[in-house]
C-alpha cells in the first residue's frame, strides 16, 4: 500500500499550483490529494494567517495539530475516516464553522471547547444517542445545523415528536436545520 500524502506535500502542491506562500493565504485548500492525506502533521502549524482551511476528500482519522492555526474560523473535514471530535482545544476561540458531514463520528465529546462555533455541517456520521446530541446545546452561538444522514435523525423519526420538533427543542438558538430556516411560532423567538 503507498504512503500517504503528507501535509508538508500537500502544502507544497497547494503553493505550486496557486503561486502563493500557503503561509500567507487565508484560504488553504488540501482536498482530494492522490494519494491521501492520512495525518494532519505539524506542518499545519505554518499556516498562520488560515482563515478557512479544507481537508475534505482524504483519508484523516483524527484532528491533531492545529496549534499555529490562530486565525482559523471555518475547518472543512468531510469525506475522511473521523471518528471523534476531539483535537479541536486549539481552535476553540476561533471557529465558527465545522463542516465534518460523511465520516465516522458517533460521539460529540470534545465540540463543546468550539465557543464560537455558528455553522456545523455533520451530516451523513454515525450519532445514535440523543445523549450525545444534546452535547450541541452547550455551544452559545450555534445556529446552523446539517445533521441529516445520522442514526439518530430515522430513530427521531420514529418518535411521535419526530426528528425536528425533538432538535428544535434540544437547540433553541438554532435558525436552520438540514438547510432549512428554523421557524418558532410559539414566540420564543428573540
Amino acid at each position: 500500500m503507498s504512503k500517504g500524502t503528507t501535509i508538508k506535500d500537500a502544502i507544497a502542491k497547494f503553493e505550486e499550483k496557486e503561486g502563493v506562500k500557503a503561509s500567507e493565504a487565508e484560504h488553504v485548500s488540501l482536498i482530494s490529494q492522490l494519494p491521501p492525506v492520512e495525518k494532519m502533521d505539524a506542518s499545519l502549524s505554518t499556516l498562520v494567517k488560515c482563515t478557512r482551511l479544507s481537508l475534505s476528500t482524504n483519508c484523516i482519522e483524527k484532528i491533531a495539530n492545529l496549534n499555529g492555526l490562530k486565525n482559523l474560523k471555518i475547518l472543512s473535514l468531510g469525506r475522511n475516516n473521523i471518528k471523534s471530535l476531539t483535537g479541536l482545544e486549539a481552535v476553540g476561540d476561533t471557529l465558527e464553522e465545522l463542516w465534518i458531514s460523511y465520516n465516522k463520528i458517533e460521539k460529540l465529546k470534545g465540540i463543546n471547547v468550539l465557543k464560537k462555533l455558528k455553522v456545523l455541517f455533520m451530516s451523513n456520521n454515525e450519532v445514535k444517542d440523543l445523549g450525545e446530541f444534546s452535547k450541541l446545546g452547550d455551544l452559545p452561538c450555534l445556529e446552523e445545523l446539517v445533521f441529516t444522514g445520522n442514526p439518530l435523525e430515522e430513530s427521531l423519526n420514529n418518535t411521535e415528536k419526530g426528528y425536528k420538533a425533538t432538535v428544535q427543542e434540544k437547540l433553541v438558538k438554532l435558525k436552520k436545520l438540514d438547510g432549512v430556516p428554523v421557524i418558532r411560532s410559539d414566540g420564543d423567538d428573540e
